[in-house]
């Protein structure tokens, strides 16, 4: 007995000892990583060109793990923080060393507001009188946006650009429903909501084509004068080469005037070191995007004592805590009550990026602002999106600021619940239900949806819609009225949002930090970013990060990106919990 006490406690010992040495041994590998890094990109070398390349994915926030081993083991998905490349092309405007910027992408993983905001940059940018060129092998429409900023554009010989216009096109799936016998039962309050649409009918209703119609015809008119004003040439000339699609090869794109030559690398690269001032048998120094934020030039230095809170709601808004990703009410409302508790934060910016999502979650969050408004200035700023419940718990700020591209409005709610009553009945299962009472069962899936069940879900988007109706009603200073006739779910852009008093004004985040600093009346001041995010060790070493990881990269190989697109969509909506405020379409802009 006592043999096997001291066998057990011998065992448990040397698994102390080996954790504390794996420990250990982690903060060693974790400090040799950081200072290799630091090897590796130590200087900016002299007469440099920045090179931007946003191929990797680009968020309104892109907060660095807190977790050193979390890098380690999973790694960096290269993600930038739109805020920190901003900053950086700021920064590089007065850097003796960088002598201009070289834009190489393929792709801009960045939505469109996100993208005219560099732009916007760029632009600003060029007034130090350094240049700017792009050179691609094929230029889509967005990386043609981006790269038309450039005082020359190049590409490839037996490349290609694509400017054609927008198009939208959504699928339908009520043949499919009927056919399956598995259906989306669905309740709704807005004409326009139009997210439910694909399982009410098999085609577009008069409504959606109509919003659809809008919303691309007036992103489409931002992206045509930004460039107008870049390649000197109007909307109607514009318009008529997208028509006659008159930059499909590079000749045509040349004579057109809408690039500047075609050059393979190497010649555009000795173009940029002819710009620089080296010798064509010397290197040229290029720097990228990523290390030169690495640098430390993705802040702006500031001694300033008052702060400005910039917190960050990105992603769908769910019921729960939250993540990088995702809106959670519990971390925005811990975040919020942290600022207001400090007295070195004179004002609050919050930025959505959001398309919406539960509406319980948007309505506990609009409460904390109300309660954060009362005491420090609120200003939001809009990203990418800011729909539905992305509003909702925009619309009482003291000022909203929407990026002229940004998706907003969408004032409406609907419920969706998956039910497979008529394909249960045709494989020949039947389901029988025992209750005490007349709605102890309050819905099945696997019986029709009753009348009592859905007068009760009605009853619940009704009452969520008219709560949604005065909350706009309230911050905006309309009536509910009024709010109505811009409501039923309609989507808008941020230019037509300024048009119907759903925001104040057009400007990106830097635009709505102004406002917050005149507002709290503070001159002299600097950022702060939230929420804060921390991975648990035991995250870290989950398999089901790597597995879930893995198995949406096999999806994506074996269905192909498009198939994959139409199977995450059903997976979304199967798996919708309560009544949504959601924005009723998506959109994606190449």
């Amino acid at each position: 007995m006592k043999f096997l006490r001291e066998l057990l406690a011998a065992i448990l010992g040397v698994l102390i000892a080996m954790g504390i040495m794996f420990l250990i041994f982690m903060v060693i590998v974790s400090a040799s990583a950081s200072s290799l890094e630091e090897e590796q990109v130590t200087t900016v070398e002299s007469n440099s060109v920045l090179e931007l390349n946003f191929e990797n994915r680009v968020r309104d926030y892109a907060p660095k793990d807190t977790d050193p081993l979390a890098e380690i083991f999973i790694g960096s998905d290269g993600t930038l923080g739109l805020q920190k490349i901003l900053n950086a092309i700021e920064n590089a405007k007065t850097d003796d060393d960088i002598k201009g910027i070289s834009i190489k992408t393929l792709f801009v993983n960045a939505g469109l507001a996100q993208t005219q905001a560099i732009r916007n940059k760029l632009i600003e940018f060029k007034e130090s009188g350094k240049f700017i060129l792009a050179y691609s092998d094929f230029y889509l429409q967005k990386s043609y946006y981006l790269s038309s900023v450039a005082d020359s554009i190049f590409i490839n010989p037996v490349g290609g650009t694509d400017f054609r216009g927008l198009s939208s096109e959504v699928l339908f799936y009520k043949d499919f429903e009927d056919k399956s016998g598995v259906k989306m039962e669905v309740i709704r309050h807005g004409k326009y909501k139009s997210a439910v649409e694909p399982f009410l009918a098999n085609k577009m209703s008069d409504a959606n084509r109509e919003q659809i119609s809008s919303l691309l015809n007036s992103i489409w008119n931002e992206i045509i004068v930004d460039v107008a004003e870049s390649r000197n040439k109007t909307s109607e000339e514009l318009n008529g080469i997208a028509d006659s699609l008159l930059v499909r090869n590079p000749r045509l794109a040349i004579e057109n005037n809408m690039i500047d030559g075609e050059l393979f690398n190497d010649e555009y690269v000795n173009k940029l070191k002819e710009l620089v001032g080296v010798d064509l048998d010397d290197e040229l120094n290029t720097i990228s995007i990523t290390d030169y934020i690495a640098l430390g030039k993705g802040r702006i230095k500031s001694s300033a004592k008052d702060k400005i809170a910039v917190i960050y709601a990105q992603g769908e808004i769910i019921y729960g805590e939250g993540t990088v990703d995702a809106i959670g009410q519990e971390k925005i409302i811990e975040t919020l009550q942290e600022v207001r508790k400090n007295d070195k934060i004179k004002a609050i910016v919050l930025r959505v990026n959001s398309p919406g999502g539960s509406a319980l979650s948007s309505d506990l969050i609009w409460r904390e602002l109300e309660l954060t408004k009362s005491e420090k200035p609120l200003v939001v700023s809009m990203g990418n999106y800011a729909a539905s419940g992305g509003y909702y718990i925009a619309c009482n700020a003291n000022k909203i600021v929407a990026e002229p591209t940004t998706i907003t409005g969408s004032i409406g709610v609907f419920g969706i619940v998956p039910n497979f009553s008529g394909l249960v009945q045709e494989v020949g299962i039947n389901a029988e239900q025992v209750n005490t009472n007349k709605n102890s069962s309050s819905y099945s899936p696997y019986v029709p949806m009753s009348d009592s069940f859905r007068s009760q879900a009605t009853e619940g988007v009704e009452n969520i819609y008219n709560v949604f109706v005065s909350r706009v009603a309230e911050g905006r200073n309309m009536t509910e009225s009024k709010v109505d006739s811009i409501a039923q779910g309609r989507v808008w852009t941020g230019v037509e949002a300024l048009e119907n008093g759903l925001v104040d004004s057009l400007g990106n985040l830097e635009d709505a930090i102004v406002i917050a600093a005149e507002l709290a009346n503070i001159t002299d001041y600097k950022t702060a970013d939230y929420p804060k995010f921390q991975k648990d060790l035991k995250d870290v070493f989950k398999p089901t990060s790597f597995i879930k990881a893995s198995k949406e990269q096999i999806l994506k190989e074996e269905l192909g990106i498009e198939n994959y697109e139409i199977y995450k969509t059903l997976r979304e909506f199967s798996k919708l919990k309560g009544v949504q405020a959601r924005m009723p379409f998506k959109i994606k802009i190449k």
